[in-house]
């Protein structure tokens, strides 16, 4: 048997997540962290002047994950794609008034309307006529909104979820001890809507996977591991649908032991599979040796 101290551990930093969002953020600290990230070098990306080549014609948004930012999220993943000859612009979202840095809390359907405005902004930027979404945890479930309700489809060639929570999480099966804890649903929905509109059976993934996965028109794939702690179950992150490619990283790699947050943020492995979902007339096989790529 577990000890309760592990066992409970995640569901504390769930709530916690909440309660903090809640407490007043000292103006001086706010300001200078807003500014941080504002002015933290982007390694050629986010470069308003870029022009996409006939190589690779659109843009490539990248859209951060829960309490993640445009530039945290993207140290590897931007540069890899930019020194590939891609133009690479990365979004923020979800912010809460009195919490910077840490994006991607707010109602996630207010989100994904941030996300239309910003693809907008980079589509009339660069000329193109259409975009590719990447995205990693939320960021590679919520923009599904914005292809279903938003108009997005329209605009957006392939989506690329990078560990998605296309049908919720259970957080290994925590998120049920909620009712347990008197006032802790509320605190969810009313502090940070955006953790809340994130579990199994919400009302917000109830509405979004109503009448199916995907829409016409745009490509899906999905990259998960095995080895998830925070979408569970691993298998509820893949997509239904004749356009979509599920993609298990244990199957191109049984050595790789990346959770949630490497397989977003530094698994090279899982990057040239993106690589590959990008371009895929010029895909390549995705190996254990796909790291030195």
């Amino acid at each position: 048997m577990l000890p309760w101290n592990r066992v409970l551990r995640p569901l504390a930093a769930l709530l916690l997540a909440a309660a903090a969002a809640t407490l007043p953020t000292a103006a001086a600290h706010a300001s200078t962290a807003a500014d941080a990230t504002a002015a933290a070098p982007s390694s050629g990306w986010n470069d308003y002047r870029c022009k996409p080549s006939a190589a690779h014609p659109r843009p490539v948004v990248l859209v951060h994950g829960t309490l993640g930012n445009s530039v945290d999220n993207w140290l590897a993943l931007a540069p890899y794609l930019t020194v590939r000859g891609y133009c690479v612009f990365s979004v923020d979202y979800g912010q809460l008034p009195g919490v910077p840095l840490f994006n991607g809390l707010g109602p996630i359907d207010a989100s994904a309307g941030q996300l239309s405005v910003f693809v907008d902004k980079v589509l009339a930027a660069t000329g193109a006529a259409e975009a590719d979404l990447v995205g990693h945890s939320q960021g590679g479930m919520m923009p599904r909104y914005y292809l279903k309700f938003l108009g997005g489809a329209a605009k957006v060639n392939a989506l690329v979820g990078i560990a998605p929570d296309n049908h919720g999480t259970t957080l290994g099966g925590l998120t049920r001890l909620l009712p347990y804890f008197p006032g802790a649903e509320d605190l969810l929905s009313a502090a940070t809507p955006g953790l809340a509109d994130q579990i199994v059976g919400s009302d917000f993934l109830t509405e979004l996977n109503k009448g199916g996965d995907t829409v016409p028109g745009v490509r899906y794939t999905v990259i998960a591991t095995r080895y998830d702690e925070v979408v569970t179950p691993w298998r509820t992150q893949f997509l239904s649908g004749s356009n979509v490619h599920n993609v298990l990283l244990q199957d191109l790699c049984p050595l790789d032991l990346s959770e949630h947050l490497a397989i977003g943020l530094l698994d090279r492995i899982a990057f040239h599979e993106v690589a590959n979902a990008l371009d895929p007339a010029h895909a390549t096989a995705t190996t254990c040796a796909s790291v030195l790529s």
